[in-house]
């Protein structure tokens, strides 16, 4: 089936973080400055990749924080704090442009849903990718719904489309889930959050980059 996919699919549902956006390196960051201060073991990307997860209070705990001593929520606002300071070092994975610009081409429609705070998340893709290419940018607060999975209903929703017609690209067993959970397609992608061993746990198809996309879908 796969020579077929270009046909096939009519809509393209991106994740942004460690899909598109190369985030990995300062999220590892956002985490250690953390952790250092507290005296805890650093992480290392590897084992980063081995242990991130969904809900992330369990990623956290993997981490070494133990929620007896430290209070979630100060913990969970100070990451982003760290992460909205680093976020100017990052740039999109190799050949995002090229990617989505080939399923412009092929006449696709493409939407972009995020865990972000919709006005970060703008903001954060408009300062690296031309936003107009994206018939709908969906992350959280704002208009749209309080979950990722929400809003991936809402998505669907809004296309028109028969599920099948549909295909999420993401980088997390997260991304599967809530893929699963909205009953469209899943193609997953190891260059971001999570190895490439775990992903194929999913039993979907996992590509080792987004250059793969191309390949796949011709």
């Amino acid at each position: 089936m796969e020579h077929t996919l270009t046909k096939h699919y009519k809509a393209i549902i991106w994740d942004w973080n460690g899909t598109l956006l190369n985030d990995l390196e300062i999220c590892i960051d956002a985490m250690n400055m953390m952790l250092h201060k507290r005296g805890y073991k650093l992480l290392e990307k590897q084992h980063y990749k081995e242990i991130f997860t969904f809900p992330v209070r369990d990623y956290y705990e993997r981490a070494g924080f133990d929620f007896e001593k430290h209070d979630w929520e100060t913990i969970a606002l100070e990451f982003i704090r760290n992460y909205r300071d680093l976020i100017h070092k990052s740039l999109l994975h190799d050949r995002v442009n090229e990617v989505v610009s080939y399923f412009q081409t092929a006449g696709k429609r493409q939407f972009i849903l995020s865990a972000m705070h919709q006005d970060f998340l703008v903001e954060t893709i408009s300062a690296r990718l031309d936003p107009s290419k994206f018939e709908i940018i969906a992350g959280l607060g704002d208009h749209y719904a309080e979950s990722k999975a929400g809003n991936a209903h809402i998505l669907v929703d809004k296309t028109g489309l028969s599920k099948d017609r549909i295909v999420m690209i993401g980088d997390t067993i997260h991304d599967y889930e809530v893929a699963h959970e909205t009953g469209i397609d899943c193609i997953l992608v190891a260059d971001g959050h999570q190895s490439k061993e775990r992903l194929e746990t999913t039993g979907t198809k996992v590509l080792n980059n987004l250059g793969e996309l191309i390949d796949l879908f011709n």
